[in-house]
C-alpha cells in the first residue's frame, strides 16, 4: 500500500488481488471490461487501485457468485439500472433456475427407484423434453389451438398445462408432468382441443358457475351410468337395442343447459344431432388424458374416464339418428323374403356350425393365448364368444333369452363340450316347426338363423387364421354371405365404439370368406401362417 498525491491509500493489483481473493488475471480482465477502474499507474505502468476501487470488486465478485453476468454486473454498478432492479431480476432469474433443477431432481429421484430398463426409458423421454423446450411447446400449442377464438377460460386451462412440477412430486407426478409433454407434442390432442373451443366459442359457452359445474357433472354421471349398464349387458351401440339408451339420456339432456336450443323440447333428430355434436367435440381420449395430467400435477382427484362410454354412444347416435331409425331400415331388410343361401338358410347353418365345430375341437388349451383378427380377443375369448352368440339365438328362437351377461365365462373347464352343447340347443330351437316364419319382432326365424350363420361364419374365419389354419370355409355359402352383410352393415358407421371396423382391402383372388371378412374389417393376411398365430 501507498498513499497517493491526495493522502489516499491505493494498491497494485497483487495486494487488490489479496484482498477480495479474485486471482489477479481476474482483476486486470475485470479492469479491462470496465467492471472497475484503476484510479493511477505506476511509472512502470502498473495498475494502483483505491479503496472504492476494492469495494467496488468486493461487490463485483459478490454478484457473480450469485450467477451474474459481467454486462448485468457493470449495469449495476455503474447506475444504468440500480442495484435493486438488477437483484430483483436476478432473483427471479435464481428462483426459475432452482425450479428447473429441483424438476431435474424429482424426475432422476424417480429413476432410482425403477429397473435398469424404465430407467431408462424415462430419462430418454427426459433428454427429449428439456424444461425450456417444454414452456416453449406450451406457448406454440397454445397459440396454434385456440388462435383468435374468444375462449378465455379455456386458455387459463391451457397455460395451467406448463405448470412445474410441485418441489416434492411423487413418481406419479414425474410420470404426469413427461406424459403431458409428450401429449402436447402428439398430433392428437391440437385439433381434438380446437373442435372442442370452436364448438364453445359458436356456442357462447363461457366460465360455467358452481350450479352449471355441479348440473354438468350430473348430466354426465347419469349418461355414463346409462351407457356402462348397456355395455354390460352387451347391447352393441350399432343397434336397434340402443335406441332406448339413447331415449333415456336425451330425456336428461334436454331440460338441462346442455341443451343450447330452447326451440328444441323433445327427442327426435333435432335434439340427437345437437346432443352427438357435442359429444363429438367433447369425448376425445387425448383431451380426457389431458385432463386427468392436469389434476394429477395439482394433487386434486382425478375423473373416471368417459372415453369409451362417449364412443358408444356416438355411435349409437349416428346408427339411430332418430327414434326407430335402424329399427325401420332393418325392417325394410326383414321384408325381403328370398333366401339367397345355397339349399336354404337351415341347410347353410348346419353346415357352417359344423365347420366351426370343427375348428373348436382343433383348438388346443395352450393356443387360448394366440391373438386373432379381433382387436383385443384372444382365441379363447373368441371360442367364449362362439359358445354366448349359440346360447343367445338359440334362447330366442325358444322364448326363453338367457339371463347371465357376454361378459360372464362360457366356456368353463372344456371349451369342446360348452361349444357343443350351445351349437345343440341353437340346431334344435331353429329346427322346431314353424320358427323359420315366426315373427321374431320385426323380423321373421330365419332372419335369427341367418344371424347366427353369419355370427359363426365370420368368427369360424376369425379362429381359423388365430390357429394359422385354412380359412376358406364353405366357400358356396360364403360367396352367397357377401351381398347379405353388406347389404345389413354397409349403412353402419365404422367407429371405434362400433361392432364393425372399418373395411379392409382383400387381397387379389381372395377366397369369397376372405372378402367378406376384409368387409366386416379384418385385414386379410397375405398367406397363412405355418406355425399358427395371426400375422401381425
Amino acid at each position: 500500500m501507498r498513499m497517493d498525491d491526495a493522502s489516499q491509500p491505493t494498491w497494485g493489483i497483487g495486494a487488490v488481488a489479496r484482498q477480495t481473493g479474485l486471482p489477479v488475471k481476474v482483476v486486470r480482465h475485470w479492469s479491462d471490461v470496465g467492471i472497475v477502474a484503476p484510479v493511477d499507474r505506476t511509472a512502470g505502468g502498473y495498475r494502483r487501485y483505491d479503496t472504492a476501487g476494492v469495494a467496488r470488486l468486493h461487490l463485483a465478485r459478490t454478484l457473480r457468485d450469485l450467477g451474474m453476468g459481467l454486462g448485468e454486473i457493470r449495469n449495476a454498478l455503474d447506475g444504468e439500472n440500480g442495484l435493486a432492479e438488477v437483484a430483483t431480476a436476478h432473483v427471479a432469474a435464481l428462483e426459475t433456475q432452482i425450479r428447473r433443477l429441483r424438476t431435474h431432481q424429482a424426475v432422476l429421484r424417480t429413476v432410482t427407484r425403477r429397473t435398469t430398463r424404465e430407467g431408462l426409458a424415462l430419462m430418454t423421454r427426459t433428454a427429449h423434453m428439456a424444461f425450456d423446450d417444454r414452456r416453449k411447446l406450451v406457448h406454440t400449442f397454445l397459440t396454434d389451438t385456440l388462435g383468435d377464438l374468444d375462449v378465455p377460460f379455456f386458455r387459463e386451462g391451457l397455460l395451467a398445462s406448463g405448470s412445474d412440477l410441485p418441489e416434492d412430486p411423487t413418481d406419479e407426478q414425474v410420470e404426469a408432468w413427461l406424459e403431458l409433454g409428450e401429449l402436447i407434442a402428439g398430433e392428437e390432442l391440437a385439433p381434438a382441443m380446437r373442435r372442442i373451443a370452436e364448438y364453445a366459442a359458436r356456442h357462447g359457452q363461457g366460465e360455467q358457475n358452481a350450479a352449471a359445474a355441479a348440473e354438468m357433472r350430473a348430466l354426465t354421471s347419469t349418461w355414463t351410468t346409462r351407457v356402462r349398464a348397456a355395455m354390460r349387458a352387451g347391447t352393441a351401440a350399432d343397434s336397434p337395442a340402443a335406441d332406448p339408451v339413447i331415449a333415456d339420456i336425451v330425456a336428461a339432456w334436454l331440460p338441462s343447459r346442455a341443451n343450447t336450443d330452447p326451440t328444441v323440447t323433445s327427442d327426435g333428430t333435432e335434439a340427437r344431432t345437437r346432443l352427438h355434436e357435442q359429444l363429438a367435440a367433447a369425448a376425445q381420449p387425448a383431451v380426457e388424458r389431458f385432463r386427468q395430467l392436469l389434476c394429477i400435477l395439482g394433487g386434486r382427484p382425478v375423473p373416471a374416464g368417459i372415453a369409451k362410454e362417449g364412443r358408444w354412444l356416438t355411435t349409437a347416435l349416428r346408427t339411430n339418428p332418430a327414434p326407430g331409425a335402424r329399427d325401420a331400415q332393418l325392417e325394410a331388410l326383414y321384408t325381403d323374403d328370398t333366401d339367397p343361401w345355397p339349399c336354404g338358410v337351415l341347410d347353410a347353418f348346419t353346415r357352417v356350425q359344423e365347420s366351426v365345430s370343427a375348428l373348436v375341437q382343433a383348438t388346443a388349451p395352450e393356443q387360448f393365448a394366440l391373438p386373432t383378427p379381433c382387436e383385443e380377443w384372444t382365441v379363447r375369448d373368441l371360442l367364449d364368444h362362439l359358445v354366448w352368440e349359440n346360447i343367445i339365438w338359440g334362447g330366442l328362437a325358444n322364448g326363453m333369452p338367457p339371463t347371465d351377461g357376454h361378459s360372464q365365462d362360457h366356456l368353463g373347464d372344456n371349451h369342446i363340450a360348452a361349444f357343443e352343447t350351445a351349437a345343440a340347443q341353437a340346431g334344435d330351437a331353429f329346427r322346431q316347426p314353424g320358427v323359420l316364419e315366426r315373427s321374431f319382432g320385426p323380423a321373421l326365424g330365419r332372419r335369427m338363423v341367418e344371424q347366427l350363420l353369419i355370427e359363426l361364419l365370420v368368427h369360424g374365419w376369425d379362429l381359423a387364421a388365430a390357429l394359422g389354419r385354412g380359412r376358406d370355409l364353405e366357400p358356396d355359402i360364403a360367396r352367397a354371405a357377401l351381398p347379405v352383410v353388406q347389404k345389413i352393415y354397409g349403412d353402419l358407421p365404422r367407429t371405434a365404439g362400433g361392432s364393425i371396423a372399418p373395411a379392409q382391402p382383400a387381397p387379389e383372388g381372395a377366397s369369397p370368406l376372405d372378402q367378406v371378412a376384409a368387409f366386416l374389417g379384418r385385414r386379410v393376411p397375405a398367406r397363412m401362417g405355418s406355425a399358427g398365430g395371426f400375422p401381425r
